[in-house]
């Protein structure tokens, strides 16, 4: 009988880094990139506009409308969408889940009276039962 121990052998899974979320700078960095392309965009429709009224195309009208609109919409969807983080992964989700699932039934314990626990005395050679309250 050789000195191997009986216990199984416990896997860990690994940790694949392309599971984890993207850091805070990534995030914001991203953010400033899309921030500044709407407003991009923003300045392209006000120079069209103004290259529009100089060359009078047809449907000027058309085509002053779409810019304006693209001069006033895009600020407030810029604004959006900038300040917006990304949706978070179904890893995520699932562990704030659990954690507000384990405070639950933290709190539900909490709120559950303690019922008197009996006790098994054992003393050296001798050992004893603890006396049950009778309830009728």
């Amino acid at each position: 009988m050789g000195g191997r121990s009986e216990n199984p052998i416990v896997k860990k899974q690994p940790v694949l880094i392309t599971d984890a979320a993207r850091s805070q700078n990534d995030q914001f960095r991203s953010r400033q990139i899309r921030y500044v392309s709407m407003m991009s965009v923003r300045a392209a429709c006000l120079i069209a506009g103004a290259f529009l009224i100089s060359a009078r195309p047809p449907w000027l009208g058309l085509w002053l409308v779409l810019c304006a609109a693209g001069m006033v919409f895009l600020p407030w969807a810029a604004v959006l969408i900038a300040n917006d983080r990304p949706a978070r992964s179904k890893a995520e989700r699932a562990a704030s889940a659990a954690e507000r699932e384990q405070q639950q039934q933290a709190a539900a314990l909490a709120q559950q009276p303690v019922d008197e626990v009996e006790y098994l005395t054992i003393d050296g050679e001798h050992w004893t039962e603890p006396e049950r309250e009778h309830r009728p």
